[in-house]
Formats: structure tokens, C-alpha cells, sequence
């Protein structure tokens, strides 16, 4: 196997287990809107998903770990897909909140400011911001 191909499997196998987690998270209030479906579909054709492992996904999400990023800037990402699919249907309960911030844990986050994390993160939601707004807000939101 070429170092190339290594990388490919790598890249495929992490984005494979980060679709996973946004599948779970979308799947966990009992089934999927018409919103989260289209959220999904556009984030598989970015993270290169086939239409068979897109199913297979769907099938069984729990089959790909999460497996969180080393940077602080990836795990931020991660972060905003997760929230924007949490926040997909505009409503947040406390079940929206508990699941990402056990997705957040995942990540890397830290249990002890995990709830401050995924506020911040779900506020920016609502004000509509894009990624690098809410990465560069998320790395300043203490400062």
C-alpha cells in the first residue's frame, strides 16, 4: 500500500466516523425532517460519502467511532456541523443540548466547560454565522 493510499483510508475512515456522529445526532430525537435529510445529503458529497456507505451510515451509525480531531480548529469544525445539525429544525430542548454535549465530550471538549461550549456555539447558531465567524468566535470567547 502507497502512502498515499494510506492517507486516502485515513481521510475516508475519519470522515466516515464524523458523518456517523452527525447521523446519530440527527437520528436521536426519533427520525430524520426534511431539513436534517437535505443537511445530511450535502454534507456526504463534502465529506466524499458514497451513496452505499451514505446507507450503510444510516443503517447502523454507531458502526464508524468518533474519533476526535488533534487540532483545536478541526474539533471547532466539527463542532459547528454538529450544532447546525442539532439546530436544524430550529428547536432546541434540553435533549438537543445533552446530545451535543456528549458529541462535544467526544470531540475532546472538556466536561467542565462543555455546557458554556455548546451554548456559545448553539448562540452563534441562531445568529446565523458562518464558519469563520464561528470559529474566530469560539477561539475569542474568553478574551
Amino acid at each position: 500500500m502507497s502512502f498515499s493510499e494510506l492517507f486516502d483510508n485515513e481521510f475516508k475512515a475519519r470522515n466516515k466516523g464524523h458523518f456517523s456522529s452527525i447521523v446519530r445526532v440527527a437520528i436521536a430525537d426519533g427520525g430524520l425532517s426534511a431539513e436534517e435529510k437535505l443537511f445530511l445529503d450535502k454534507l456526504a458529497h463534502q465529506l466524499e460519502i458514497s451513496k452505499e456507505e451514505y446507507e450503510e451510515i444510516l443503517e447502523n451509525p454507531t458502526k464508524y467511532p468518533i474519533n476526535p480531531p488533534y487540532l483545536y480548529t478541526q474539533r471547532l469544525e466539527r463542532l459547528y456541523d454538529l450544532s447546525r445539525m442539532v439546530f436544524a429544525d430550529h428547536v432546541l430542548g434540553q435533549k438537543q443540548k445533552n446530545i451535543l454535549k456528549k458529541f462535544a465530550i467526544a470531540l475532546g471538549f472538556t466536561p467542565s466547560n462543555v455546557t458554556y461550549i455548546v451554548d456559545k456555539a448553539l448562540s452563534l447558531l441562531i445568529q446565523e454565522v458562518d464558519l469563520d465567524t464561528f470559529i474566530y468566535e469560539m477561539q475569542h470567547m474568553n478574551k
